[in-house]
């Protein structure tokens, strides 16, 4: 899928909210998957992971990761918009709710496309075949598309081999309504899709990090999860920041003039 389009930021706070509805053009269309009938029973999602990071940093310390927001920030450093919706997990109907998180684990957050398409199950299956990665550092992976939770099911029940997932070791969450990803800002209105969006929230529930790609370009596992470490690392030694590139176990950097020599002098 060859497309162009572009997004606006939207503002979001614990106690605000205001979007601005980002105008974009595709072009060429996509057909989507017809839903299947019948009746379902939802359970409240359990996570697998049981494992907790301890984060030793004091409130007033927490509060350097979050801003105030105002109509001109984005969603980075802002409280992650809330949502409860369907999805399919272990081949079954279950809720999802965001907020059920908070204070628990951080959660990766991915939107893609539609079911049944290309780059989307590259990405999927990446995710589900690392997963224990982020479950060792408390986090929880959640995909979600503006596809029905019958789609869902269908696309895991279909092998790898002939475009389909298989079983997931996290929830796909069903977005019929569009309102999760117009809060994300993800959302192409004309089309009616998400861009490929992914943000990483928090304990607190605030993100911290976001990217954004066109359609037809698919993200990396890899880089997703080194910037988690990167956020983790620095929530548990605020008095540090992470340079480029940085992974766990590499030098870290002072954030002031005297002490950031001590690492330019290193490399």
């Amino acid at each position: 899928m060859a497309c162009s389009a572009s997004s606006s930021t939207a503002l979001l706070s614990s106690t605000s909210r205001a979007s601005i509805s980002p105008k974009s053009h595709i072009s060429q269309s996509i057909s989507v998957p017809s839903a299947f009938n019948g009746l379902r029973n939802c359970k409240p999602f359990v996570s697998r992971v049981a494992r907790s990071i301890s984060t030793r940093v004091a409130q007033s310390e927490r509060r350097r990761f979050a801003v105030c927001a105002s109509s001109e920030l984005p969603l980075v450093g802002n409280q992650a918009p809330d949502f409860e919706a369907e999805a399919v997990f272990d081949q079954e109907f279950i809720k999802v709710k965001l907020s059920e998180y908070i204070g628990k684990k951080y959660v990766i957050l991915f939107f893609y496309p539609l079911d049944f398409t290309f780059v989307c199950p590259t990405e999927i299956t990446a995710f589900s075949d690392r997963y224990e990665e982020f479950e060792k550092v408390n986090t929880e992976i959640l995909g979600v598309s503006v596809d029905s939770v019958f789609s869902h099911l269908a696309w895991v029940q279909t092998e790898r081999k002939s475009g389909g997932l298989g079983d997931l070791n996290y929830p796909l969450i069903s977005d019929v309504t569009k309102s999760i990803s117009k809060s994300y800002n993800v959302l192409i209105p004309d089309q009616g899709i998400a861009l490929r969006g992914l943000f990483i929230i928090d304990k607190e529930g605030v993100i911290q990090h976001s990217t954004i790609n066109n359609l037809g370009i698919g993200r990396s596992v890899d880089e997703t999860l080194r910037t988690l470490q990167a956020l983790q690392y620095v929530q548990e030694n605020p008095d540090e920041v992470c340079p480029a590139g940085w992974k766990p176990g590499e030098k870290s950097m002072k954030p002031d003039p005297k002490g950031s020599k001590e690492y330019f002098a290193s490399i």
